[in-house]
């Protein structure tokens, strides 16, 4: 059988690809700390059980394309109570954020295009856009300068005549890095100017660590037509599993097209979208208020663990739950390998994901990791020191062999 060049020149998930050498560990007996995937281990509010539960339609019908109207008109008052108004044909229900993208892709892109994204990136935008036919362009960062990347300097040169789209991630997976409101702006600018789709990924809109409130890039209607937002209820609310997200934008040529594909799949899950609306409607700032708290405490204690360990280095995360570390090894994928298959304290072992498929720059990443710190305080404490074991551990049989 012969497969799509598309298709085989798209990689493994760097996150997802080593799940059988820790059931592989596991197996062994010992216990895995899970870092490597954003699944946190927060309870997902009861209200979204307790409204499919309460589902009694008789028959489990086709949903509309474009969404449950409960869940539709839940999302729109969602962003009218955030300060961003927009109407119900404003948005598409899809299957997560992921499919969001997706959709968005194949209405953009043509072979050869180019997306601008800042690396380290979201490792599945490369595989979105690869089976469209596009590629990544990157917009280069470093931790030494906080991965910050919103400056004309830094994207103008990149544009080109291959240049459909930028697309940004804030709070940032996995560097953590929020957006000021001059950054939006400039690039609300940009794309304006260059005639480009600005697409926002705020899927960890309200995990902001500080004083800053939780905002969009629908905020700029004068840049209207440019901005598509993709969202999602997952982290937001902690059901994963549900697989619900949205396509917002005011876009009404770009929506049309988008629509050809939600009719072509039919619908999003009913009993999701249900669950999720429940979701929007009843949570409170509170809920907000106290998540943020919850993943401030989270993201101390690996601070706080990675400070005792010699040779890492790391910039503290404005946002989201996860951070990208450099560690004093040659290769992290070696290294968790080592972690997963050699070592063990006390019957215990970390994972994370390795650096180097955050990066579309070859060479890039190879000594770094990204953590996603999803499990309780106390956990991540006793994951930071087995991290700190185990890249000790891992050196010295370096140095033996």
């Amino acid at each position: 059988m012969k497969f799509s060049k598309r298709i085989e020149s798209c990689e493994l998930s760097p996150i997802r690809k080593f799940r059988p050498y820790m059931v592989a560990a596991q197996e062994k007996g010992r216990k895995v700390y899970h870092l490597n995937i954003g699944q946190p281990d927060v309870e997902t509010p009861q209200v979204f059980f307790d409204a499919v539960r309460d589902f009694s339609d008789k028959v489990l019908e086709y949903a509309p394309s474009y969404g449950v109207d409960e869940f539709v008109e839940a999302v729109r008052d969602y962003y009218t109570d955030l300060g961003f108004p927009i109407q119900k044909d404003d948005i598409l229900a899809t299957y997560g954020g992921s499919e969001a993208l997706q959709i968005l892709f194949s209405c953009l892109l043509e072979e050869g295009d180019e997306v601008l994204i800042p690396e380290p990136y979201y490792p599945n935008y490369d595989t979105f856009i690869r089976v469209t036919g596009g590629k990544i362009r990157p917009i280069p960062t470093s931790a030494e300068e906080g991965y910050r990347y919103a400056t004309r300097e830094k994207i103008e040169p990149l544009i080109n005549e291959h240049t459909r789209a930028i697309l940004i991630t804030s709070p940032g997976n996995p560097t953590g890095v929020v957006l000021t409101d001059e950054e939006m702006r400039l690039l609300a600018d940009l794309a304006v100017e260059h005639d480009l789709c600005l697409i926002s990924d705020e899927v960890y809109r309200e995990l902001i660590y500080g004083d800053r409130k939780p905002t969009s890039m629908l905020a700029f209607e004068d840049v209207a037509e440019q901005v598509v937002v993709v969202d999602s209820v997952s982290k937001r609310f902690s059901a994963t599993g549900s697989r619900v997200g949205m396509l917002v934008s005011r876009n009404r040529e770009l929506m049309g097209h988008a629509m050809k594909i939600c009719q072509g799949r039919l619908c999003t899950a009913t009993l999701d979208q249900v669950g999720a609306a429940a979701l929007y409607r009843n949570m409170t700032p509170a809920y907000y208020e106290q998540m943020r708290e919850e993943y401030c405490r989270r993201r101390d204690a690996v601070v706080e663990g990675l400070q005792k360990i010699p040779g890492v280095k790391f910039r503290v995360p404005e946002g989201a739950f996860y951070l990208m570390v450099t560690l004093p090894v040659d290769d992290a994928e070696k290294l968790l390998y080592f972690l997963l298959e050699e070592f063990a304290d006390n019957d215990e072992t970390v994972m994370y994901a390795p650096g180097r498929g955050f990066y579309a720059t070859e060479g890039l990443g190879r000594n770094e990791i990204r953590i996603a710190y999803v499990i309780r305080p106390e956990e991540l404490t006793r994951a930071m020191e087995l991290l700190g074991l185990g890249i000790q551990a891992y050196l010295v049989k370096k140095e033996n062999v």
